[in-house]
């Protein structure tokens, strides 16, 4: 088995990973180090989240940069902000016993002309956003045009989010001796076509399958009427008592509601979602790292580039209308050698989603069953008694108060003293779940006959048009998700779409047509204004 060591890294990086505790170089990480460090090839690297890829070009790029050269040699580029921190966060831990080593992030949302300071400071390296970054090249305070190194982080999020126009210019600025080092969980069309025109005989390398599902994850789900999703998740959750997780939501109204209805439970749950300022994102996010939350409830939208290590559970309270973007969100637990959960609780019309979501992911996923109330309630006294036996008592601390317990709890049985205290522990779900009856979940019968009907009604549709098309990476599924996201709604009926290379025409129901263009319009597919409209004297093509 390889280590860290074999690779001729310095002293200095050999003792950072030591100190973070890294043992054995993942398996991205013992294809990618020694083949940036050794060959001088452009790169394409593909890889789930979470699979080790910013040590895996980190620690090469800090083993080649001088640092003694005050400029700028190595450009990380990543689709979010809180991508990019992490990123930059991570560089300058491989690079605590390294002198002289300075790593500048930037990325929108933030002031400026602070980020302008930092880079006056001639840090080596710079990680950054699409947009702030190339905002700071017109401006001239980045000077691109000789780096040795340039990292596109996540290249089909930052595709997805509608960067390429950035990434273009950034690319073309940029110096031509450079390495480039491409990273991606996937390899859509648009990621294919960036590596062809901008890296020179590049080598592929694959960790894990393209396009598959995380290996230590365990996928579950569960059929349930709309009208009981939120009881299903309670008991999911109940069920699991060290649970540590993100519910992924399709809309900001459903995240706000379920993150509400939860904390107003008793649970410790906060949301994070697209009508949140940046400081209120910041707030939650630092209270789930530190684990003060053991529940996020979130969009895809206000998750993108969240990485937090240990999670537990993934539990999509909705199913993404994109297959990737499961695999996606399931990357993000089962981790380092750990084993994840991904849940999906499912309405009897997304039979055939499961179905596609097991051969994306090349797993077959497990019809659960939901616990019952006396089920959740055993599991929870297990639970509370192994760690009332397994808990360490700090006999100098208590002696004080000795004395004074033993008097109080003297008329007291160990029977009677374990019953009161389960009681006190575990009352509120006894109660609950004495109340409740049992969920039954529902068989993917005669829904084929439920759609017919529905397809059956005439509901009168808008046509409209959207500045978005073939140019920006557009694509019906993304559509969805934006107009779902800007009318807080997955049920309003969207009919043909047609995407053309600049523009977009297509069909919504008639009464969401004025909220969907005061609510899309004005808003930012990655640096590019949104304006909706209605599709005046303008035709579908056939």
């Amino acid at each position: 088995m390889k280590n860290f060591k074999d690779y001729g890294l310095k002293q200095e990086l050999i003792e950072a990973v030591e100190n973070l505790g890294y043992e054995q170089p993942t398996d991205i990480q013992q294809l990618v180090i020694p083949q940036i460090i050794n060959e001088k090839n452009d790169l394409i690297a593909l890889a789930q989240t979470g699979t080790g890829k910013t040590a895996a070009f980190g620690l090469p790029l800090l083993q080649m940069i001088n640092p003694e050269d005050k400029h700028i040699q190595a450009l990380v580029l990543s689709p979010t902000r809180e991508l990019a921190m992490q990123i930059g966060k991570d560089l300058q831990a491989y690079s605590a016993f390294m002198k002289n080593i300075k790593v500048s992030v930037v990325y929108g949302g933030a002031p400026i002309e602070k980020q302008i300071l930092r880079l006056k400071d001639k840090p080596q390296i710079c990680v950054g956003t699409p947009g702030r970054t190339l905002d700071l090249i017109k401006r001239k305070k980045l000077n691109i045009s000789d780096i040795n190194f340039l990292v596109l982080d996540e290249a089909d999020e930052m595709l997805n989010m509608g960067f390429r126009d950035e990434l273009d210019a950034i690319l073309e600025t940029s110096s031509e001796n450079k390495q480039t080092l491409l990273f991606s969980a996937t390899m859509p069309d648009g990621v294919r076509k960036i590596s062809k025109k901008y890296l020179k005989n590049p080598v592929e390398i694959v960790a894990g399958t393209k396009n598959a599902g995380a290996k230590d994850v365990h996928h579950i789900y569960y059929i349930i009427s709309r009208k009981q999703k939120y009881e299903a998740l309670k008991r999911i959750v109940d069920f699991e008592p060290d649970i540590y997780s993100i519910v992924f939501c399709r809309t900001r109204s459903d995240a706000k509601d379920v993150a509400e209805k939860l904390t107003a439970d008793g649970y410790n749950a906060d949301a994070l979602h697209g009508d949140m300022s940046q400081a209120q994102r910041d707030f939650v996010m630092r209270k789930f790292r530190n684990k003060n939350l053991n529940i996020l409830v979130a969009t895809d939208v206000a998750a993108r580039g969240i990485d937090i290590a240990g999670l537990t559970h993934i539990i999509n309270y909705s199913i993404p209308e994109d297959n990737e973007a499961y695999i996606h969100r399931s990357g993000r637990t089962g981790r380092a050698g750990q084993k994840g959960i991904s849940i999906i609780i499912a309405e009897p019309s997304q039979k055939e989603k499961i179905y596609q979501l097991q051969k994306t992911t090349g797993k077959k996923f497990e019809r659960g069953i939901l616990p019952s109330g006396l089920e959740i309630c055993n599991r929870r006294v297990i639970d509370f008694l192994n760690k009332l036996k397994n808990t360490e008592v700090d006999e100098k601390a208590i002696q004080p108060f000795a004395d004074f317990i033993e008097k109080e709890m003297d008329n007291l049985s160990k029977e009677q003293l374990l019953k009161k205290l389960v009681t006190l522990e575990l009352n509120s779900f006894i109660e609950f779940y004495s109340k409740k009856q049992d969920i039954k979940e529902i068989d993917f019968k005669n829904k084929k006959e439920g759609k017919k009907k529905r397809r059956d009604r005439r509901i009168p549709m808008s046509k409209l048009y959207i500045n978005l098309g073939s140019k920006q990476h557009l694509k019906p599924v993304v559509l969805l998700s934006l107009i779902n996201e800007a009318l807080d709604s997955n049920d309003v009926e969207v009919g043909k779409i047609d995407i053309q290379r600049n523009i977009t025409f297509f069909e919504i129901e008639k009464k969401a047509k004025k909220r969907l263009i005061e609510s899309l319009s004005g808003e930012y597919f990655g640096s590019k204004k949104i304006v909706v409209d209605n599709a005046v004297r303008r035709k579908f093509s056939d």
